[in-house]
This record gives structure tokens, sequence and C-alpha cells, in this order.
């Protein structure tokens, strides 16, 4: 048994703050920019009624304007912006992950290539230090630039397991010539986790993160795990979702139980202006302080039943849906949008810098 007692937060640790990566007319977005910039603005207001928020952005004046012209003062005032160009606004993957321990939180900084060097990462890849430089913690700071891992890649229970698909990891222009076993090692030093599942199953049509997990099945509270499921046969996903489901069961607790697991249904085709099929998946929401920002994808039946199931793995919290039709245009959904820092983190750097 792993003794060590530092550890990755799950993701329903208590939360002193959480990122969001602004849109601006520089990046991919400028088509859908009107529309994505509403989007992100119901994600502030539901972040910002349960922790603050940090927005990182080239742009705070544009920032600062679209935030005085829809929200409150009241909400405005648990906001800090962190200046620093970039390339796109997938803040999950190009984030600091947060260890805690008994020595303080420590952040680490992984390099982010865009998904195996599909797409620009040069700015992206500059955001933490960025971060770390403007709200005064350095101290806490780990350079770990030489393994690529995005955060979007892996999940924690919080107590020891990590879960992860195979598919991604182990895709080309990410950690190569490094071995499945080579790169398990890494995830287990680097992370201090006990073990890693390895989900070898589940894809989404559309997806060009070769797999992320927080597409696919979500480690939730009590050894649960919600998952997408689909039934249809005549669905694309159905034979690989199906192994997935399968493997899913045959998974244990490191107590040696099977874990309890909630399906989420298959969201509603949505598609491209070529036909293409996006990457919808319920799977991507988001746990912040007392509640689940939830995707929705204009199917108010499909819609309603993610939001019944996502409730049975967190029955005290409130579950606000949010429209994210926009967000898949650019093959990503809310939890890609965000990354959490835990209380401690904030109780124990310059708290000033983050409330200000």
């Amino acid at each position: 048994m792993n003794t060590d007692p530092t550890f990755l937060p799950a993701e329903w640790h208590e939360q002193g703050a959480v990122q969001l990566t602004w849109p601006h007319a520089s990046t991919d977005w400028y088509p859908v920019l009107e529309d994505v910039t509403r989007c992100y603005l119901e994600m502030v207001k539901a972040i910002t009624a349960h922790t603050h928020l940090l927005i990182v952005t080239p742009e705070p004046t544009q920032v600062h304007i679209a935030i005085l012209n829809t929200l409150s003062a009241s909400i405005r005032s648990h906001i800090t912006i962190c200046k620093a160009p970039i390339n796109d606004t997938w803040a999950r993957d190009h984030s600091l992950l947060t260890l805690l321990g008994p020595k303080g939180p420590r952040l680490l900084d992984f390099k982010f290539n865009g998904w195996g060097e599909k797409f620009p990462s040069k700015f992206d890849n500059c955001i933490c230090r960025r971060i770390v430089e403007q709200i005064n913690l350095k101290r806490y700071y780990e350079n770990h630039l030489n393994f690529v891992l995005e955060g979007g890649s892996i999940e924690s229970d919080g107590k020891g397991t990590i879960l992860t698909t195979s598919r991604c990891l182990l895709a080309p222009n990410r950690n190569q010539p490094l071995t499945q076993a080579e790169i398990e090692a890494r995830l287990l030093e680097y992370l201090h986790a006990e073990r890693v599942l390895w989900l070898d199953y589940g894809y989404l049509a559309g997806d060009d993160t070769d797999g992320h997990i927080d597409t696919l099945a979500r480690f939730c509270p009590d050894d649960t795990i919600a998952y997408v499921q689909c039934l249809d046969p005549g669905d694309e996903h159905y034979a690989e979702l199906h192994r997935m489901e399968e493997q899913l069961k045959s998974f244990r607790t490191l107590e040696g139980k099977p874990y309890r697991l909630i399906p989420l249904p298959m969201a509603t085709a949505i598609y491209d202006e070529d036909g293409s099929r996006l990457p919808a998946t319920y799977a991507n929401f988001l746990i912040t302080n007392g509640a689940v920002l939830m995707p929705t994808y204009g199917d108010p039946a499909i819609d309603r039943q993610a939001e019944e199931q996502i409730r049975k793995a967190f029955p005290q919290r409130e579950i606000i849906g949010i429209d994210c039709r926009v967000l898949a245009t650019q093959h990503g959904s809310l939890h890609c949008c965000a990354m959490q820092f835990p209380v401690e983190l904030c109780q124990c750097c310059n708290t000033d810098k983050l409330k200000e």
C-alpha cells in the first residue's frame, strides 16, 4: 500500500478557484465569437456562484467590457484576470495540475503540444508560467515540461487511482519512444498515484484529442464512475462503447470491489456545416463547489435523461445545464474549458491576488 501522503485531489475536492481561458477574435472562435462568448458568460455565472474564477486572456479590456455589460458587480468581485497570449481556450489541457501534501500544494506544469502536434501550442504551453508569475505562486511550481500530459486525459479519484485511455496516452507525438509501462511509471511518480487504470476502448466521432478520458468516463464520489453508454446498434459508436462498458465492469477499487457504474445517454448526434459528426458528450461535466455544470445539446428529452443520471452521482449538488452546442463546433465541451484549483492553494498563497 502506498503510504505517500501527497496526492492529486479528485475534482469534487473543495475548490478555491476555477480557471477559464477566454475566447477572442484571434482564435478559431472568430466566426462564432458572439455565441461562444455568451456560453462563457453562462459558465462565469455558474462558477462564481460557488467559487472564485481566474480568467486568462491576452485582452483583459475586452473581457472587462463583456463582464461589465452582462454581469452584476457581486459576480465581478469573484473574478481575477491574468494576462497572457493564447493559441486556444481549452484550459483543461494547458493549465496546471495541483498536488496536495504535507509540504503544501505543488503546481505541476506539463508540456502541452496541441494534442500531439495537431494544432499550434506555443503560447498555450507558456500559460502555466504566466499564471504562477502573475499570482506569485513560483514557490509551488514544478517543471515537468519534458513530459506531454493534458489534464483532460486523466481522472483522479483522490485516493491513489488514475483513470486514463491507452488511445490517448500512447498516441503519436505525445511521449514516444516511451512504452506504456514507462509512461505509467512516470504518471505514478509525477502524480504520486498508486495505480493507473487504462481504458482500451471508447471513442467519439470528431474528437481530436485521441480519446480524452473526460469525454468518456468520469470518476465520481463513493467509488462511482459515470460513463457514456450507447444503446443503438446502428450508431457508429456502439461496438467501441460496449467494449468500454464491459472493461469498466471489470475494474475494481483498491479494496477489490466493483465500481458503481452510472451510464450517461449518448448525446443526440450533431454535425458541422460539412456534415461531419461532432463529439457531443454528457461525460464532459464540470464539478464545482456545491454544483455540477452539465453540457446540454438542444434535445430536451435526452438532456433531462443525462441530468437524472448525473444527479445519481451527485445527489447533494445543484445540476446546472449549459448549452454547449457552440463548444462542440470546435470539438470540445464544458469540462474541456475549465481547470479547478483546490482551496488549500488559495489559503496558503497570496490570496489577495486571487480575490482582487
